[in-house]
C-alpha cells in the first residue's frame, strides 16, 4: 500500500471545515492507504495556548477522528509531542533551509503583515513540519490548496539532503480535494471557515447544538439572485454551499443543480441544514461513546509505539549520513 500521513492542530474546537477538508477524507482513504494521522500540538505552541484549554481540544480532537469514521486498527494515529524525534529531526532540517524560504511562507508572512507580535517558532515552524512529512517517508500528504507551498518547500528540502548526503527521504506529493478542500466562511465566504475567527457565525463547529448548525446554515450569504448554480467567483456563497452539500452526500455538483432547477435558495438551505445536522447528530452520538475511560489513551499509546518505531529508524540513518553520530544505532 502507498503510505499517507497527515496532521491537524488541536488549536480551537474542530469546524465542519476541518470536518470535511481533512478528517473525512481520512476515511474513505483508510482502506487504500497506509495512513500516519498525527495530532500535532507541537506546532499549536506556536502561539500561547491556555494549558486546560489545549488538553479538552486535543481529546475532542482525536475523538473526533474516531467517531467521524477512522479505524485505530488501519490508522496510526498519534500525539506528535509523544514521538520526540520529530522535534530533532526539525532541528537537523532546519538548518538545511535558508531565512528566505522560510520567510516566504503564508503564516510567515500574514502575520507580519498585519504587524503581529510574533515567537521564532511562527518563523521556524516550516522545518518541524518537514520533519512531520519526511519522517515516515509517505507517498502523498493531503493538503488544502492554501497549504500546497507548505509541501512545495518539504520536496525542495528532501531533494537538498538527498543531494548532499545521499537517497535518504521519499519526495511526497501533495494531494489537493477537488471538492470540499476549502470550506469557506459561511457570513463572508471570501475567506476560508476558521475557529480563529472573532465571531462564530459563520463556522459550524462539530460539537455545537444541531439547532444552532442549522440556523447558520440557513442564514448564510449567498446573493441577490435565486438559482443554484456553482460559480465562486460571481457566487461564492452558494458556491460553498454547494461544496458541502456535494462532499457531505457523496453527490455531484451538477446532479445537485438539476435537484434544484427552478426552485430557490430557501430550500436549498432548508435541505442542506436537515443534510448537516444529520451528520453531526452522527458524530455527536458516536463522540459520547468513546470518551469514557481509557479508550482513546489506549488507542494513542498503541499509535505512538509504532510511529516511534518508524520514527527512530529514520532518525539514526540521518544522524549517521550527517555525522553527528559516532556509535552505530
Amino acid at each position: 500500500m502507498k503510505r499517507m500521513l497527515s496532521g491537524i492542530k488541536p488549536t480551537g474546537r474542530v469546524t465542519l471545515g476541518n470536518y470535511i477538508g481533512a478528517i473525512r477524507p481520512f476515511v474513505s482513504y483508510q482502506d487504500e492507504y497506509e495512513m500516519f494521522i498525527f495530532v500535532a500540538n507541537l506546532h499549536s505552541m506556536t502561539i500561547y495556548q491556555q494549558p486546560a484549554e489545549l488538553r479538552k481540544n486535543t481529546k475532542d480532537l482525536i475523538a473526533l477522528y474516531i467517531a467521524a469514521g477512522l479505524d485505530p486498527n488501519k490508522v496510526t494515529l498519534f500525539l506528535q509531542s509523544d514521538v520526540l524525534e520529530h522535534a530533532q529531526l526539525g532541528w537537523y532540517l532546519g538548518c538545511l533551509a535558508s531565512m528566505g524560504e522560510l520567510s516566504r511562507m503564508t503564516q510567515y508572512k500574514d502575520k507580519v503583515a498585519k504587524g503581529e507580535v510574533i515567537g521564532a517558532g511562527i518563523f521556524n515552524y516550516p522545518s518541524l513540519m518537514n520533519a512531520d512529512i519526511l519522517m515516515y517517508d509517505p507517498d502523498y500528504v493531503p493538503v488544502g490548496e492554501d497549504q500546497k507551498q507548505h509541501v512545495e518547500l518539504c520536496r525542495d528540502i528532501a531533494e537538498r539532503f538527498n543531494s548532499r548526503y545521499s537517497e535518504t527521504f521519499k519526495i511526497p506529493e501533495p494531494l489537493v480535494a477537488k471538492v470540499g478542500g476549502r470550506i469557506m466562511d459561511l457570513q463572508n465566504p471570501t475567506k476560508k471557515m476558521s475557529k480563529s475567527e472573532e465571531t462564530s457565525k459563520g463556522c459550524i463547529y462539530i460539537l455545537d447544538d444541531i439547532n444552532v448548525s442549522k440556523k447558520k446554515i440557513k442564514s448564510a450569504v449567498t446573493d441577490s439572485e435565486s438559482y443554484v448554480h456553482f460559480d465562486p467567483i460571481n457566487k461564492p456563497g452558494i458556491s460553498n454551499l454547494l461544496e458541502i452539500y456535494s462532499t457531505l452526500t457523496n453527490r455531484t455538483i451538477e446532479d445537485i443543480e438539476q435537484q434544484y432547477v427552478g426552485k430557490g435558495y430557501g430550500e436549498f438551505k432548508n435541505d442542506l441544514a436537515e443534510i448537516v445536522g444529520s451528520e453531526l447528530e452522527k458524530i455527536q452520538t458516536r463522540y459520547k461513546e468513546i470518551t469514557t475511560g481509557s479508550y482513546l489513551d489506549d488507542i494513542l499509546e498503541a499509535g505512538a509505539q509504532k510511529a516511534r518505531f518508524v520514527a527512530r529508524k529514520k532518525l539514526a540513518k540521518v544522524e549517521r549520513k550527517i555525522g553527528i553520530t559516532i556509535k552505530k544505532r
